[in-house]
């Protein structure tokens, strides 16, 4: 039987997004929530909603007996992970299968492969896709002293990477110029990487200067079809954390597209993988001398994902549901490569210090959002809406489309420059100078841009003050125009631990009234 209710194991813009995709299947939505998201926006779209604890995410959304058990008390019949939390965790696969419900996304064991970044690298060395080189140590799954992993980094040549196995997100991750600074940094890594991950597994590899990040979207279903959706440039990125991609790529030529696709489709095979999943490779050097390697898998849907979507004019999730029923993909290669269109940019708005980048957790007291042709916001804030202090401070993912990059570009700033967000502070003013600086115009940046450039884009200017009074105009203008302040009043059924058939959720009613 055809998935009829599913339970969306996460929160945020992602949970919002999921859901949307659902009520447009016809398909029933359970929200989960903390203590800090009661009135959050995921739990008023959803038709049902259970409460699982404390803020802290190990004590609510990290616990998979209270997802599960949420799900059995409302008769879901699927879990979709979304991204982060249990999105892979290959347990979490295993109890729900042994539950009898359906997990929307890989299996367990390609999570499992691909999850240890030793295991990955030997993987993609035996399907032929390239690799950055280095060594996983004496037996192939990291090194077990600060001896064998010098010599290792002596033998590849400096700088080198020191990275964590089971790593993510830049944690348990040293450059290393010279063999002086090896062994506290090796020290430091292992540190980090347990904190992280409770695994202090660390390997080698050589360090790619000045790299583009370049990750591909694959896509698998259950009949031996494995398909391609382009490639996504994200290499502008703070502390290894994206904030700007972009599709296609301003520096990855027809061939190279084609050949990473290849390669991206092979890395997808050696781990039999199934649903929505992102082969992310380093891309250096330029024209002929250009080449790329494989970085790592992401084995569960990308927070930037509808860069992907809106240049192919497809719903990655309503995929990823259709393949956990079982169909089959609705389009091979070729009818995909022909379907692609346009150039596509997301920014990240972020509810933090523009300049430190540290997190500012708050009450949003006015909000408005930029609209237009091309333009999307997924989001899951609205005015009255908290920004808590216990998860990623992600309010929304701004994303436009253009018939050409500078199209795109010129759509973004004027969507960036609309966009105000008043009672915290957000990094709106970063990406407005981004999108101006000479060398993002011109496509030339690499993963290092931000900090090299973090005297443009980060120190304040004059031009703050005016950008802060525009803002400040703006929101008086759209306080008189909005109709959602009410939405934060419509959460009262979250105060149970469920909520039955709801015939028009809250934020429909804030939002159509």
């Amino acid at each position: 039987m055809p998935i009829q209710r599913v339970l969306v194991a996460n929160r945020g813009e992602i949970a919002v997004r999921v859901m949307r995709t659902c009520h447009e299947l016809g398909i029933e939505t359970v929200a989960v929530y903390s203590d800090a998201d009661r009135r959050a926006a995921h739990v008023l779209l959803a038709n049902h909603a259970v409460h699982i604890g404390p803020a802290v995410a190990r004590e609510s959304y990290l616990v998979q007996e209270k997802i599960l058990a949420a799900a059995k008390q409302t008769n879901a019949d699927a879990i979709h992970p979304g991204y982060g939390f249990l999105s892979e965790n290959p347990e979490f696969t295993k109890a729900c299968a042994a539950a009898g419900i359906t997990f929307i996304g890989p299996s367990g064991e390609s999570m499992r492969m691909m999850g240890s970044k030793t295991q990955a690298r030997a993987a993609m060395q035996k399907a032929d896709v390239p690799v950055v080189p280095g060594n996983n140590g004496p037996e192939g799954d990291g090194f077990p002293d600060v001896e064998s992993a010098l010599a290792a980094a002596e033998e590849i040549g400096y700088p080198v990477l020191i990275k964590a196995a089971s790593g993510g997100g830049g944690k348990g991750m040293r450059l290393v110029e010279t063999s002086e600074a090896f062994t506290p940094a090796f020290e430091g890594a292992k540190r980090e990487a347990a904190a992280a991950f409770g695994d202090d597994t660390v390997y080698v590899e050589k360090a790619i200067i000045q790299p583009r990040h370049v990750e591909i979207q694959v896509f698998a279903d259950n009949h031996g079809n494995v398909v391609h959706l382009g490639e996504r440039d994200c290499s502008i990125q703070r502390r290894h954390q994206k904030v700007i991609e972009e599709s296609p790529s301003p520096v990855v030529s027809p061939a190279l597209r084609q050949e990473m696709g290849e390669a991206a489709v092979r890395a997808a095979r050696a781990c039999d993988y199934r649903g929505a999943g992102t082969v992310e490779f380093l891309v250096a050097g330029s024209g002929d001398s250009q080449g790329y390697y494989f970085l790592e898998m992401n084995t569960r849907l990308q927070v930037e994902h509808p860069v992907t979507e809106i240049r192919y004019g497809v719903d990655l999730v309503a995929w990823q549901i259709a393949v956990a029923n079982g169909d089959a993909l609705p389009y091979d290669q070729s009818e995909l490569d022909a379907m692609v269109r346009g150039w596509a940019i997301e920014c990240r708005i972020y509810a933090e210090d523009p300049i430190k980048f540290l997190p500012s957790p708050g009450t949003i007291t006015e909000l408005r959002v930029p609209a237009g042709p091309y333009v999307r916001d997924d989001s899951s804030v609205y005015p009255g809406a908290t920004i808590p202090m216990y998860y990623d401070p992600l309010i929304s993912k701004l994303v436009v489309w253009g018939q050409t990059r500078d199209e795109a570009v010129a759509r973004m700033r004027r969507a960036i420059d609309e966009y105000v967000v008043c009672g915290i502070r957000t990094n709106l003013i970063f990406h407005a100078r981004t999108l101006r600086h000479p060398a993002f115009c011109a496509g030339e940046y690499d993963t290092g841009f931000i900090a090299r450039e973090s005297e443009l884009l980060l120190v304040p200017t004059e031009a703050d003050g005016d950008d802060l009074a525009v803002a400040l105009a703006a929101s008086a203008i759209s306080a008189t125009a909005s109709p959602t302040a009410s939405l934060a009043d419509g959460a009262d059924h979250a105060g149970n631990n469920s909520s039955n058939n709801k015939d028009i959720s809250a934020w429909r009613l804030g939002l159509r009234r």
